[in-house]
């Protein structure tokens, strides 16, 4: 079936994205298909020590060549139709380069996307997960 057939919702404003993403408690960081960073969420302008002066620079001026030459291959495989890859995993913390395409399935760019691994506990959900 046709996605652009089904997919008839109205934009939603930029003022809503906006904060949608500022309420995140994980950094976004939106890079296009030539790695400039064209976007920062208000936590990760925080986690970054250059802040808002990452915007239209190099994401690959941020990481060593190994980094580099991992992001280099991510893209390619994004631009292939992977939707998403683990980079780097730690055990407690994962980061993931995830695709974002627009309408008509083309890549516009890729962010970092991290996933935490905590116990019920230690975030403070002692629900079963449901949603009432």
């Amino acid at each position: 079936m046709d996605s652009k057939k089904e997919d008839c919702r109205p934009a939603p404003p930029p003022a809503l994205l906006q904060a949608l993403f500022d309420s995140l408690k994980d950094p976004v960081v939106f890079v296009d298909t030539n790695h400039v960073i064209r976007y920062l969420n208000r936590r990760a302008v925080r986690q970054y020590r250059a802040g808002v002066r990452l915007l239209n620079r190099s994401l690959l001026d941020c990481h060593n060549e190994k980094s580099r030459q991992v992001i280099r291959e991510t893209l390619r495989a994004l631009e292939a139709g992977e939707e998403e890859r683990l980079i780097h995993a730690l055990p407690r913390k994962r980061l993931y380069m995830r695709a974002v395409r627009d309408a008509d399935g083309r890549l516009l760019g890729y962010y970092e996307r991290f996933e935490y691994l905590t116990t019920a506990a230690e975030d403070g959900n002692h629900g079963d997960g449901e949603m009432a």
